[in-house]
């Protein structure tokens, strides 16, 4: 399955999962923040995986990945991916915080899982409505380290991972706060072709 083959409409398709997802997501977070929360149209590309790191800013970027199991119908992973900037933002928009402080501390990585748990869930559960596929996702956990290193828990399990790689650029703002958020999708090959012939595409 080469990503060249990877049409038009399948982007369209999986721009349309994007959307819904983004929706439920901001819905989700202004209820838990009481405050209106702003979100751009969510960029949708098929990669490579050996491309994310670039897409990051490079190995030795220091970023927040938050991962997910999927299981049921749909097996692989989902990462939440966010540099550590954004990371500062996003709990100071959760928080109710001001500054740009440096540290991460327990509140605010338990309050970056939970985003990453609404992000990822509203995405999945938009991808289930429009395939019928049941999918379930794991409790999410959370690491601060290099993109390489982020990267290298997914790359243990290459065996069953897709070469290709659904990512979703999500950008959202409170008020002066903005967030650049990466959503990577890595289904195993096998669930990767169920999606596809689900949405009609294959």
């Amino acid at each position: 399955m080469d990503v060249e083959n990877l049409n038009n409409m399948m982007i369209d398709v999986l721009g349309e999962i994007a959307n819904i997802g983004s929706g439920n997501a901001i819905t989700a977070l202004s209820s838990m923040l009481s405050k209106r929360v702003d979100m751009s149209v969510p960029q949708v590309r098929i990669l490579e995986f050996n491309e994310v790191a670039a897409v990051l800013g490079g190995e030795e970027k220091l970023v927040v990945g938050i991962y997910l199991d999927l299981g049921e119908e749909v097996e692989g992973n989902i990462m939440f991916i966010i540099d550590i900037e954004s990371a500062i933002n996003l709990t100071n928009m959760l928080l109710g915080r001001k500054g740009n402080g440096v540290e991460l501390d327990d509140m605010a990585r338990s309050a970056l899982s939970e985003v990453g748990n609404i992000l990822a869930s509203s995405y999945v559960n938009s991808l289930s409505a429009l395939t019928g596929l049941k999918i379930s996702v794991s409790v999410p956990s959370l690491a601060i380290d290099m993109a390489g290193a982020i990267l290298s828990v997914p790359a243990i399990q290459f065996g069953y991972i897709a070469d290709q790689v659904l990512f979703i650029e999500t950008v959202f703002e409170e008020g002066n706060k903005t967030v650049k958020g990466n959503l990577f999708l890595l289904p195993d090959m096998d669930s990767f072709g169920k999606i596809l012939s689900s949405l009609g595409v294959l």
